[in-house]
């Protein structure tokens, strides 16, 4: 089918992302609007057709062009975060380009767009800050919650809230009301990755107060300066943003972000089976961990139903990452979740957890008999020598953690040890990829958290040098096709069989599966195409599941395809169909993801 007549053929769908908008805007006002701003690259008819004559240089320049004069600029800038901020300005100047030059150049940028420099702007948020983005909740004002967020449009006008309490961000900790930042990053990736309209997008920051001295200190600090506020008056607070949220946006997929060890889990339990939600600390880092991981066994010909797994921190991700282990190995060898959780075992500052530890409610159904392991060292190393696990995860977030010698001796006992350092920023992580690869002579299979360099070593079958390409575990190659798949089915509910999907997705594209030598999971370049297919798994598994409520979704997996692609956001330019403002939407006013001025009780 030729792309005219699919475009005709989904013409209807709200989110169909080709063809014209319309516009109700004129002169300045749409120069001023990054939804519909083309800059140099107005054509002439729609620079007379919206008065843009005198406010444009003569010259019509084609997007391509633009983006090569923007990335010109981008690389005249100083250093990465000098970088980071210029793209965030030319994303609020025109966002067709800003999308166009990420999406040109994603490999080298996204460090910048997101970790490790995403991370140093966030720190220095209030001291970089310009103009607001997103919505700012605030503990002390919880009676305007409601009305705060019905600003923000109407019932039908927002898809994809990413919603963030600021208190564990990226590895840094507390940064208070700068874990806006973190909204805004994880809806650029959403958008990038799996084309989710940006203007339907909401970040959101909960100032609860912040802990972090420094910026308490700090007379130019943007947020709420005092302690961090919690126990019932937080859950209060966390439950009137749930309740308006849903009220007003009762369409909208909510993504909880970078909230405490002690928080995340506990509000992903509560509110997962009241809504389509997901916390990407625990099911995000979960699933592409778990991808990873059968990808490494299918290189190594090793069943999940065996595995042995240690997971050397226990915080949200570790804990994520042992949940989604264990659902697995239960499903594939048949066995109960209690049984499968023995196959799991997880280390943190205390050691190993056993049943003579105070651990949370998400750490307990892996905790060890304390009998078993009396008079008995519970360190990393200890346990690696007692269990001989087949497969080791770092999100602990210790440097250098995986010694030498506990890589060694785990490589004793298993062929192909799979071994996963996934704590960033790079700073942070358990061991480098060149040390794995080293110490176990190319043997090891390696997914780290951040991004590392191919490695090469004398790993060929007769010592010849081989390159070996090192995935990275970013949830970039799976949250954003969650969110796709939810929005666009309408999810009423997050399922763990939705998740599966995505799983299973994912795994399916490991370039490993054809070259042992390939990394285990799909390159950041090829995001797009695994997105798609993501959303695909979700969507198919939200209508087996009778949870899918949008109608007229294709059975066929061809047209399905096809339904999804043409929904998916693209950074081009589409022609402005000139409407009065009298009577116009909100979209064609350039008002979607701006706040209104009209309270709504």
């Amino acid at each position: 089918m030729d792309a005219s007549k699919k475009d005709a053929k989904f013409a209807h769908l709200t989110l169909n992302a080709n063809g014209p908008i319309q516009c109700a805007l004129r002169g300045q006002a749409v120069l001023n609007t990054p939804y519909f701003n083309k800059g140099s690259a107005f054509p002439v008819e729609e620079r007379r057709a919206f008065n843009l004559t005198g406010l444009l240089p003569q010259n019509v320049q084609t997007l391509d062009e633009q983006v090569k004069r923007a990335h010109e600029q981008y690389l005249s800038r100083s250093d990465d975060l000098a970088r980071n901020t210029f793209l965030a300005s030319l994303k609020d100047q025109n966002e067709v380009l800003y999308y166009k030059l990420l999406q040109d150049n994603l490999k080298a940028m996204f460090s910048v767009v997101y970790t490790p420099t995403e991370g140093d702007a966030i720190q220095n948020y209030s001291r970089l800050f310009r103009r607001p983005e997103g919505c700012f909740l605030n503990i002390r004002d919880k009676e305007r919650v409601f009305n705060d967020l019905a600003m923000w449009g109407e019932a039908d006008d927002i898809d994809y809230i990413v919603v963030t309490d600021g208190e564990e961000i990226l590895g840094i900790g507390d940064q208070g009301v700068g874990g806006i930042l973190i909204s805004v990053a994880k809806l650029v990736l959403a958008t990038l990755c799996a084309g989710v309209h940006p203007n339907r997008c909401l970040p959101v920051v909960l100032d609860c107060g912040t802990d972090n001295e420094e910026l308490l200190k700090d007379e130019l600090y943007l947020g709420l300066r005092e302690k961090r506020v919690g126990g019932k008056e937080y859950d209060e607070f966390v439950e009137s943003f749930v309740h308006a949220a849903t009220t007003n946006f009762p369409g909208a997929y909510i993504h909880f972000e970078d909230f405490a060890v002690g928080n995340a889990r506990r509000i992903l339990d509560t509110y997962r089976p009241r809504m389509a939600c997901f916390n990407d600390d625990v099911q995000g880092t979960g699933c592409v961990t778990l991808a990873a991981i059968m990808a490494g066994l299918h290189v190594s010909g090793q069943k999940l139903a065996d595995v042995k797994m240690v997971v050397f921190g226990a915080g949200s991700a570790g804990i994520g990452i042992a949940d989604q282990v264990r659902d697995a190995i239960a499903a594939e060898g048949g066995i109960s979740h209690e049984e499968a959780s023995k196959q799991i075992w997880l280390i943190d500052r205390p050691g190993l957890l056993t049943t003579d530890i105070d651990v949370s409610d998400s750490q307990k159904p892996f905790v060890k008999n304390a009998g078993d392991w009396k008079d008995k060292e519970t360190n990393l190393l200890s346990v690696i020598r007692a269990v001989h696990p087949k497969v080791l995860i770092g999100t602990s977030t210790v440097p250098g953690a995986f010694t030498q010698e506990i890589v060694t001796e785990m490589a004793k006992h298993v062929s192909r040890p799979i071994i996963f350092p996934l704590s960033n920023p790079t700073r942070l992580h358990e061991q480098t990829p060149q040390n794995l690869l080293q110490w176990t002579q190319g043997k090891a299979l390696v997914a780290t958290g951040s991004p590392f360099d191919p490695v090469k070593g004398p790993w060929g079958p007769n010592g010849e040098e081989l390159t070996i390409e090192v995935a990275e575990c970013n949830n970039s190659v799976v949250f954003p096709g969650i969110g796709l798949g939810c929005i666009l089915s309408r999810a009423k509910l997050l399922t763990d069989k939705m998740l599966v999907a995505a799983v299973q997705a994912v795994a399916s594209l490991s370039p490993a599966l054809k070259d042992e030598n390939a990394p285990l999971l799909p390159d950041v370049e090829a995001v797009r195409d695994v997105s798609l297919r993501v959303a695909m798994g979700v969507i198919k598994a939200a209508m087996e599941e009778d949870l899918a409520s949008q109608e007229g979704i294709p059975s066929d997996d061809k047209q399905l395809e096809e339904w999804v692609k043409v929904q998916m956001w693209e950074p081009k330019y589409r022609e402005l169909v000139k409407v009065d403002l009298e009577g116009a939407g909100r979209a064609a006013k350039g008002e979607l993801r701006k706040a209104g001025t009209v309270d709504r009780v």
